[in-house]
């Protein structure tokens, strides 16, 4: 199983050249747990400067809204009640499992900024192996080299046109998070997805995305973040804090 590895200049650059990876290289196979086929490579892609501009990719199906709703899931937690109310779906959030870990994170990169130690485990054997929803996300590496924090992220699995954009700005924002409690810059990001992978109803749009990576230049299938999305994501705070109220009244959590 040959591993591909791309870099860019900045997230949505790594990202594009990890999809027109996946197009061009990428071999169908079956996937018999949700009764499909897709297409599949292993893949990581690295960014150097994890908050480079241009941040923002216009080819994930979502937009401001739903990027700030999954940035505040995974940095604090804004749903981890659902895991209260039943449902294997809901068995666990990733800030659920790395939260209580954060702690040692901290202390233990303050004490040895050089630390080889300050890695948060994800998987969680008990619960993914009964799971029909097994955490795809399975361990996050955090070194402070060069005055700089860098994350290494590891997946098993991972949905390159529904889900990789969105899940790399949210552990970018947890990067962002924590770089801000150590005192330290934002360094390099790194993402490995075992299997990087589309499903066959995303095969129309990971050609459509694929052809605009190659025919458009990069200022067209991009945004800024500083100064102008990071604007349009925070206005939307309030609407998801409400969703949030809203989802607790429902099922009776205080």
């Amino acid at each position: 199983m040959k591993h591909y590895l791309v870099e860019g200049n900045c997230l949505s650059d790594a990202y594009h050249k990890a999809l027109a990876t996946l197009e061009k290289q990428g071999k169908n196979y079956p996937c018999p747990d949700y009764n499909t086929i897709m297409k599949e490579i292993s893949l990581t892609f690295y960014i150097e400067n994890a908050i480079a501009e241009p941040f923002i990719s216009k080819l994930f199906p979502g937009g401001h809204h739903e990027l700030q709703q999954y940035v505040m899931e995974i940095c604090d937690g804004i749903l981890n009640f659902m895991t209260t109310i039943g449902g294997s779906y809901w068995e666990y959030t990733y800030n659920q499992r790395f939260a209580e870990q954060i702690p040692f994170i901290i202390s233990e990169l303050k004490k040895n900024p050089y630390s080889r130690r300050a890695t948060m485990n994800i998987r969680d054997f008990e619960v993914d192996s009964k799971n029909d929803h097994p955490a795809c996300l399975q361990s996050i590496g955090l070194y402070i080299r060069d005055g700089k924090l860098n994350m290494k992220i590891t997946m098993r699995s991972n949905d390159a046109v529904q889900a990789a954009y969105m899940n790399a700005v949210g552990f970018i924002g947890l990067q962002r998070k924590l770089a801000n409690e150590l005192g330290v810059g934002i360094g390099s990001y790194t993402h490995t997805a075992y299997s990087f992978h589309s499903y066959e109803r995303s095969f129309g749009i990971l050609k459509k995305y694929v052809s605009d990576i190659d025919t458009k230049s990069i200022e067209e299938l991009t945004y800024n973040y500083e100064g102008f999305y990071d604007q349009l994501m925070a206005d939307e705070i309030p609407s998801i804090n409400k969703m949030v109220a809203t989802l607790k009244r429902e099922h009776n959590i205080k």
